[in-house]
């Protein structure tokens, strides 16, 4: 082994070995250099044996006292500070003081924590302690340190500084310093005894309104029916069940209740204000009771159900994908419609308050975030139109849906048959939800939405596609003999038939007669490439930036000329929304422009959706024809002629059937507008119109309204 005495510092560092290694070091080494030097000899050894000894216990004390350094207090608030960040609250008690714990258990102490922190909703906790560079305190029985505390809650940001106070103790015959710990920790202004309150205000839900500023949607109220427990006789039970339409076993569960106490009201469903009778056969039960609570209620019913939809408790799977974005338990969310659409504007945000309950009655806030209510959201609907058409539909199946061709504003949307979002909003039976699932006319589809074959109304769009492509001459006669046609002998079997026979036939009378066999021969004359690129100038095939989700209009299989030529005339795989079917056909009141569809009163009115998709005088010649299928005697939607209204418009007779040659169901058409003052275009769907007179039945209906909006 290297003596210690060569080298600087060799010597000194044996001092910050632990006692045993030193007692070594000293008896193999340190002895025998003393010796030499001494100049000993080692039969004289004996002797210096005493003086090394003594030397040797003065440098075992020394050693010893470094060893046993007792902990700096700063180190050890360090330590608790670091848990804390990590809330390891279990570990953190092991710090605390003999009389902290005097006063808290580590179970209450852990506890405690997790359910302040939990129920606050506490995250980004940090705890922030700076080291003094100079302590003295550990001389001393008792340290002071400042901390800060920052944190996130479900009120907003809470922060405070605290002074934390450290004793001395000796435990297991060893001292260590320990944090003497109380409430103020917590928060700074929480004493033994006093509470914490989180209450929560909550926001206002924004109306959805009509142009006029009439709630489609609005805030109102509703009956609130409950029992006073403990009163509730058992013969009283199955006819509020039946009133109720809730199971007599859903009753007595929620009366049975861990919070239920004898006396307190508890609410068992929500009554519409209007359903009287049913109210008032309710109270007269003995120990049935109302109040009046705060409820979305839906002025116009069943006539805006698809469009505005309705609200509902947020259920659990929802509420754990929304939580992040501040829902509670509590909350009601967009079931359907623009109430699901506009949910996060409509909602607002709750107020929520934390606040320390002091036992002498007073309050200290915490942290508070304001009540935001909701936004109100404005549409371009006319409530007055959307009940007017609506009611026209009466007990047809089908949609019907009305805008402004030059604003491009949407002035009604229409689905029949249709539920009550009222009763929606309130709750269904489970009997009730499925007789509307089960229904075979669909009331819980919305129509406006969807995207059917539209028949002969598609004639005007393959008109202007072939205008522009050459394909059609307007004035050029087309010879067609007979009632039924096909292109050769390839068709086999099929053939495209028309029910107006003559020859020739011009774009004006194809028009008229809405011939079928002129399209599908003009489909046929422009190509698949061509048709196909003209479809997508129109906003086939094409995704429409519309608030309410639309299914896109689809131009299907042109994979051969059968396909190709049923296209023409609105059959094949041809398929559009009634808002899309609209806003094509804005060109020809727009010099050849599509004008946007809008919902919102809010969006920039006229909007160029497609330029020229038709030109000027193209636009100009098929207005004109449109307005001959009504003006003509021979028109097919003659009947919707009306004296000093010059309605224009076209009809549409669409089968649906699974496959070319069968025999299917029909959808009734038709879409009109006035010529003169072209601020309101209505067009309608009529489901299963076969053997009932096609599309009469639509074109009477919207004549109707035209009729009543003169």
């Amino acid at each position: 082994m290297q003596s210690p005495t060569k080298g600087k510092g060799k010597t000194t560092f044996l001092f910050f070995l632990c006692p045993l290694k030193v007692c070594e070091v000293f008896t193999w080494c340190l002895a025998p250099i003393i010796y030499d030097k001494m100049g000993v000899k080692a039969k004289e050894g004996l002797d210096v044996r005493k003086y090394v000894g003594v030397l040797l216990s003065v440098v075992l004390v020394l050693v010893i006292a470094g060893c046993s350094k007792e902990p700096a207090p700063q180190d050890r608030f360090a330590e608790y500070i670091n848990l804390w960040n990590q809330q390891k609250f279990d570990k953190m008690y092991d710090y605390l003081s003999n009389s902290a714990k005097e006063k808290i258990s580590k179970e209450e102490f852990t506890s405690r924590y997790q359910k302040i922190y939990s129920d606050l909703e506490i995250t980004d906790l940090k705890i922030d302690f700076k080291k003094p560079k100079e302590d003295k305190q550990a001389k001393n029985e008792k340290a002071h340190y400042s901390f800060t505390a920052k944190m996130n809650s479900v009120a907003g940001p809470i922060q405070f500084t605290y002074k934390a106070n450290l004793k001395k103790e000796e435990r297991n015959d060893k001292k260590n310093w320990f944090v003497d710990w109380n409430t103020g920790f917590i928060f700074p202004k929480l004493k033994e005894g006093d509470k914490i309150s989180l209450s929560t205000t909550q926001a206002k839900r924004g109306e959805i309104l009509d142009r006029f500023g009439n709630s489609l949607a609005a805030n109102g109220q509703v009956y609130e029916v409950g029992v006073v427990a403990g009163k509730l006789d058992n013969s009283v039970l199955e006819p509020l069940s039946k009133l109720l339409k809730m199971p007599s076993e859903q009753i007595t569960k929620a009366l049975d209740a861990s919070w239920v106490k004898p006396g307190m009201f508890v609410p068992l469903k929500k009554v519409a204000m209007d359903d009287k009778e049913r109210v008032a056969q309710l109270v007269a039960l003995e120990p049935v009771q109302t109040r009046k609570v705060e409820a979305r209620v839906y002025p116009f019913g069943k006539a805006a159900a698809q469009l505005i939809g309705y609200v509902g408790p947020i259920t659990a799977d929802k509420l754990e994908k929304l939580k992040d974005k501040g829902y509670t338990a509590n909350d009601v969310i967009g079931i359907r419609g623009l109430e699901q659409v506009f949910n996060e504007q409509l909602k607002g945000t709750s107020g929520t308050k934390i606040t320390i309950k002091k036992q002498d009655g007073t309050e200290e806030v915490l942290a508070q975030r304001p009540v935001a209510d909701g936004k109100d959201i404005k549409l371009t609907i006319d409530a007055d139109m959307q009940q007017a058409l609506f009611d026209e539909m009466g007990k047809e199946v089908g949609t019907a849906a009305a805008i402004n061709p030059v604003t491009g504003e949407t002035l009604a949307l229409v689905s029949n048959p249709s539920f009550d979002p009222n009763q929606a909003m309130l709750g269904f039976s489970s009997d009730e939800w499925k007789a509307l699932e089960d229904n075979k006319q669909k009331p819980l589809l919305t129509r406006f939405s969807q995207v059917f074959a539209p028949g002969s109304v598609m004639k005007p769009i393959t008109a202007a596609v072939g205008l522009d492509s050459g394909a059609i001459n307007p004035d050029q006669g087309v010879n067609i003999n007979g009632p039924k046609w096909q292109k050769d002998k390839s068709w086999g079997k099929y053939y495209v038939t028309r029910v107006h026979s003559g020859s020739p036939i011009n774009l004006e009378k194809a028009f008229v007669y809405s011939d079928n066999i002129y399209f599908a021969q003009a489909a046929l004359k422009m190509g698949k490439a061509d048709f196909s690129a003209g479809l997508k100038k129109f906003g086939f095939e094409s995704e429409m930036a519309y608030p309410y989700p639309l299914e896109t209009s689809k131009i299907g299989g042109l994979e051969n000329d059968i396909a190709l030529a049923d296209s023409g005339y609105g059959q094949g795989q041809i398929q559009m929304s009634i808002i899309h079917l609209l806003a094509a056909y804005t060109p020809f009141m727009n010099n050849g422009n599509m004008i946007k569809p809008i919902l919102l009163a809010d969006e920039k009115q006229g909007q160029v959706l497609k330029e020229a998709v038709v030109s000027t005088d193209h636009a100009a010649l098929i207005a004109a024809d449109l307005r001959k299928v009504v003006s003509d005697p021979h028109g097919t939607a003659h009947a919707a002629e009306m004296k000093g209204y010059p309605l224009a418009g076209k009809t549409g007779t669409a089968e649906i059937k699974q496959k070319q040659g069968e025999t299917g169901t029909e959808n009734g058409w038709f879409i009109g507008y006035n010529t003169n003052k072209p601020n309101l275009m209505i067009a309608m769907m009529v489901e299963n119109v076969q053997k009932r007179g096609g599309s009469s039945i639509p074109v009477k209906k919207v004549k109707n309204i035209f009729m009543k909006w003169k």
